[in-house]
């Protein structure tokens, strides 16, 4: 059997140059080689006088690592690093950036298996997906298929616009190539996972991950990496919020090109389908909004804000994250037990008295309740802060030399107020206590005294103070002596900032914000100087009013026993009720925390007779609780240069004899008072009832107990059984006095009388 297949061919005749047919044949081979590598010459010539012409206009590939990182969202932390708020650009979005080392297998598995399976070996592009796309695109008459390669897509998303032209595609692939022999493999998909949009304004892998399943990326499952790599064709169609099913579809896809691709098991792969979808809610949450608002309003102004939406700093606040959701808490769940008394929202403050941190900030009960305006952060708006400000008035009195038992007079007086009629205040329960001290005036919160000491000590005197312990909002040229009352307005910041200056032992540390940033590569670039406490006020003085302040036995007279301003720890502490019980605070503190409390309605509508004490005081006093505990607490130390001396109740000045029972009370060593001069004992004539002149007779003087509070108060005292001394010397004995002769006068008339007997007798001549 002839097994030659070409038997049966007709022979080929030989040609008129008499070659054979093997000549030919070779013949035709290679004029056809020639042919082709002419060809191969000239599309190479081409193709490099293309690639020539389209990369001198090119981005340099150098640009790409800036170009994919143009912007990273800032990052606003509690001081232990949680996560308060992604400063998000309105315009853009959220954006963390993430090391190679930082991305788990699964992930680059999927991406690699979804997006280009060759793209550890191609050379940037791939030719046969070019070829696809070229001939679907031809038959569809328009760009429907693009063939892109990771790199290509990072270089479409970093380098150059969107236009789907031909003339793109070749500049595309040209970069892609210049890229591919310029950066490592892994510099590439760290880069193009950095940059890839997933939607709900989450730009690369990293702020995906936060956005959908609240983790860094390096903690992702093998399902959760399935569907982020799902994503990367059509955020919008596999949005898992929107979109579930579709997106497990899209997963599932993912997991089914991962096992043909032999980069997961079989069970790996059954166990993730069978995996239900699990993702965050999709509120972009803001933990201590009112907080972060204001640290974002002072990063802007500082720094712009083109830096919130680029620099990708992390900034690390003063805030106890803890503590500032304890102070959520209690604020929302107080003011939700003060509705009855038509209160509808409350704010608090808390600050380390030693460094000036802002540890909580509560702007409102509710900052998403529009109906109580609770966007708007009560912390900082200024209100009238009541009695809350009177320390700031008795400081400037101890400054000046009065004491803790300064006698005060509690009784209804008229006061000069500018061009005003005369100013005639009244005390809360509307009575009148006579004498007082300092200490139970304060302690008590009785008015007429805090006025009539302002009137003595001089209102510029208590503004300048006020601004010396960091209250910079008494600022209108037309105050009058109701500031002490509260008749200016302030924050409830810089109150509570105000206390903690007495709680840091007169020391004052500004109330600050923040305390370091860093840069994208966590650098520090900026921290918060070491706080430097400047001694404002005179420790002793501090502690005296600190002491007066933390005194449940002296303010039991107003507020009862058991009241909410007592502790079972040291604490100082002040209410504060406004005009109308419009306002409501309670600010107070213990060496290691100062709390400030506002209550109120933002419109200014009046509460139902919520003081300070009634409201304020119950939301500050369950913070202190919560925040501190109910165990034991330091004490306020005792500053040296202190005495204890035994005083009247009534004078506050040593006691004598002559005064009732009497207790101690701390002076300055170099400020302690005499002995009594309200308790004593005159010298009155019985006769005319007044002060014995030196003339009376003995028998007719006798001694008289006095109460003498001044000769102002004397109708008052007399009015509540009291004995002023008598104002006058007795008249009667001293105009006897001037009618009895003298020894000039006896001398006189002596000598008068013996000169007119003689003229006598020489007349008569006896």
């Amino acid at each position: 059997m002839n097994t030659d297949p070409f038997e049966d061919w007709p022979p080929i005749p030989p040609s008129g140059g008499g070659r054979t047919v093997a000549q030919a044949v070779l013949h035709g081979v290679g004029l056809g080689l020639l042919l082709l590598i002419f060809g191969l010459l000239i599309s190479a010539a081409v193709a490099l006088g293309v690639y020539a012409y389209y990369a001198a206009s090119l981005p340099l590939p150098e640009e790409l690592p800036e170009r994919a990182n143009r912007f990273k969202t800032m990052r606003i932390l509690d001081r232990d690093g949680e996560l308060l708020y992604e400063v998000i650009d309105p315009t853009g979005g959220k954006r963390l950036l993430v090391t190679y080392g930082d991305l788990p297998q699964d992930l680059i598995d999927a991406v690699v298996s979804t997006e280009d399976s060759s793209f550890f070996i191609n050379p940037g592009f791939s030719p046969t997906a070019i070829v696809r796309a070229l001939l679907a695109n031809l038959r569809a008459g328009d760009i429907t298929q693009g063939g892109s390669t990771i790199t290509q897509q990072l270089v479409k998303m970093t380098l150059l616009s969107d236009e789907q032209t031909l003339e793109r595609k070749i500049k595309e692939a040209i970069l892609a190539a210049e890229i591919t022999r310029r950066y490592s493999k892994e510099e590439i998909l760290e880069l193009y996972l950095n940059e890839v949009y997933l939607g709900n304004l989450s730009y690369g892998v990293a702020a995906a991950a936060e956005t959908y399943f609240g983790k860094e990326v390096s903690a992702l499952t093998l399902p959760e990496s399935a569907l982020l790599a799902g994503m990367l064709q059509s955020p919008y169609l596999y949005d898992p919020y929107t979109r579930p099913e579709a997106a497990k579809a899209r997963r599932d896809t993912v997991l089914r090109m991962m096992l043909l691709d032999g980069r997961i098991t079989m069970q790996e792969f059954s166990e993730a389908t069978n995996t239900p979808i699990a993702v965050v809610s999709p509120t972009a949450v803001m933990q201590a909004p009112h907080f972060v608002l204001l640290v974002r309003q002072e990063l802007e102004k500082q720094y712009g804000s083109e830096a919130l939406y680029t620099s990708g700093w992390d900034v690390y606040t003063t805030l106890d994250l803890t503590l500032q959701r304890q102070a959520e808490q209690v604020v929302s769940a107080g003011v939700a037990g003060l509705a009855v008394h038509n209160a509808s929202n409350g704010a608090l403050v808390a600050i380390d008295p030693r460094s000036g941190d802002v540890l909580a900030m509560v702007g409102s009960a509710d900052f998403n309740n529009e109906a109580i305006s609770g966007q708007v952060n009560m912390a900082v708006s200024p209100r009238q802060p009541g009695s809350a400000i009177k320390p700031i008035t008795y400081l400037v009195a101890l400054e000046r030399g009065w004491t803790a038992s300064t006698m005060l007079m509690d009784v209804s007086q008229q006061f000069p107020d500018g061009a005003n009629p005369p100013y005639v205040p009244h005390n809360y329960d509307e009575t009148e206590w006579g004498p007082i001290s300092l200490r139970d005036a304060l302690a008590n919160s009785r008015n007429i005294p805090a006025v009539a000491t302002l009137n003595l000590i001089g209102l510029p005197n208590m503004i300048s103070a006020a601004e010396r312990l960091g209250i910079t909002t008494f600022t209108r040229p037309d105050y009058g002596l109701s500031l002490t009352l509260g008749g200016g307005e302030a924050t409830l910041l810089e109150m509570t900032g105000a206390y903690a200056v007495l709680a840091n032992n007169g020391r004052a540390v500004k109330p600050q914000l923040m305390r370091r940033i860093a840069d994208r590569q966590g650098r520090t670039i900026w921290s918060a100087p070491e706080p430097t406490a400047l001694q404002i006020v005179d420790p002793r003085h501090a502690y005296l009013l600190t002491d007066i302040l933390d005194d449940d036995e002296a303010r039991r007279r107003t507020f009862g026993a058991n009241n909410p301003l007592e502790l079972p720890f040291p604490a100082a502490v002040k209410t504060g009720t406004t005009n109308d019980y419009r306002d409501s605070w309670t600010i107070g503190y213990t060496p290691e925390l100062a709390i400030g409390v506002w209550v109120g309605n933002n419109d200014y509508t009046p509460m139902d007779q919520l003081s300070g004490a009634r409201g304020a005081a119950l939301i500050w006093h369950e913070a202190m609780l919560t925040m501190l505990g109910s165990g034991p607490r330091q004490a306020f130390a005792r500053p040296e240069g202190l005495v204890e001396l035994e005083i009247c109740p009534v004078s506050g000045q040593v006691r004598t004899a002559n005064c009732p029972a009497g207790h101690t009370e701390l002076f300055l060593a170099e400020n302690t008072p005499g002995a009594c001069t309200v308790h004593r004992t005159v010298a009155v004539c019985s006769v005319s009832g007044k002060l014995a002149a030196a003339q009376c007779p003995h028998e007719q003087v006798h001694e008289l107990r006095v109460t003498d509070l001044g000769p102002e108060w004397d109708d008052w005292a007399q009015r509540h059984g009291l004995t002023p001394p008598p104002r006058e010397s007795c008249p009667i004995h001293e105009q006897a006095a001037d009618k009895a002769p003298n020894e000039n006068s006896l001398r006189k008339n002596a000598e008068a009388g013996h000169g007119a007997g003689h003229s006598r007798g020489v007349g008569q001549g006896r």
